[in-house]
């Protein structure tokens, strides 16, 4: 088990084409961590803004009576994908998600969501 900051500087060098990544408590919409990034790619706001998007995502399963789980949501921009991942504890539901901003053209989206689903096994939460 790695501890967070280990854990997001791997994804981030690891992971082709990754800008930023964070780890997100989306019952606070707080970054716990982030590496990456810069002035274009403020971690902080994407990680308060897409904190909105999992709530709503979340909402809208519950009013459709869909009793299944997210993996993932996917937003694809004209140069970036960004990757959002909910993590999941043993028994319950960490209200925790990792957040992953690619460069569309130098990244391999099936390879970055399996690694980003390896970087949350080594995540000591």
């Amino acid at each position: 088990m790695a501890k967070t900051d280990v854990a997001l500087k791997e994804a981030l060098t690891t992971i082709e084409g990754a800008l930023g990544v964070a780890l997100v408590d989306y019952t606070s919409g707080m970054a716990l961590g982030t590496v990456g990034g810069g002035k274009d790619l403020d971690l902080n706001v994407a990680a308060a803004g897409n904190t909105d998007v999992v709530r709503a995502k979340v909402r809208t399963m519950e009013h459709l009576g869909l009793k299944d789980e997210i993996e993932d949501i996917l937003i694809t921009l004209g140069t970036q994908y960004h990757v959002i991942r909910l993590l999941k504890a043993r028994n319950s539901s960490t209200g925790l998600f990792l957040y992953l901003a690619l460069d569309s053209s130098r990244s391999n989206l099936a390879m970055a969501r399996h690694q980003l689903k390896q970087v949350e096994g080594q995540l000591e939460i």
